[in-house]
């Protein structure tokens, strides 16, 4: 099924979202604060666009959108309907995949929290980064 908006009206919608300082990020930097790691970058122009960068620890965090990553959407049957959406989150997933791969080469550790990681266990998600801090 085609696509009812027009290219340039969706090119409008989709600019509209955000892609920093969402409230998962601001709730996330909150917490990073509030359990006294206060060591991070934000470092937009870095490989992969991390939301934090830990560099004297050479490890990146990426916060992962459910819907926009391709949360396990095929296993979930949580399909888009559309090829366009389809298609949009394969090239998401198959890039993440990819600036992981290039970091981990280069030496960083790469840690990616699910949005429903941190909204369900954000006590989890800490844990792991400083785990992943000490080592």
């Amino acid at each position: 099924m085609a696509d009812r908006i027009t290219k340039k009206k969706r090119s409008k919608i989709m600019s509209h979202i955000k892609s920093k300082n969402t409230s998962l990020e601001i709730f996330f930097k909150k917490l990073l604060n509030k359990n006294n790691l206060k060591d991070y970058k934000m470092c937009p122009k870095m490989l992969g666009n991390p939301d934090f960068v830990f560099p004297k620890k050479k490890l990146v965090i990426f916060i992962d959108g459910d819907f926009w990553h391709g949360y396990n959407w095929k296993k979930l049957h949580k399909v888009p309907p559309r090829k366009y959406w389809q298609a949009k989150i394969s090239r998401t997933i198959a890039r993440d995949k990819k600036y992981t791969k290039q970091l981990k080469k280069a030496s960083w550790k790469v840690l990616r929290f699910w949005e429903h990681e941190i909204k369900d266990n954000p006590k989890k998600c800490i844990t792991k980064l400083k785990i992943h801090i000490i080592t």
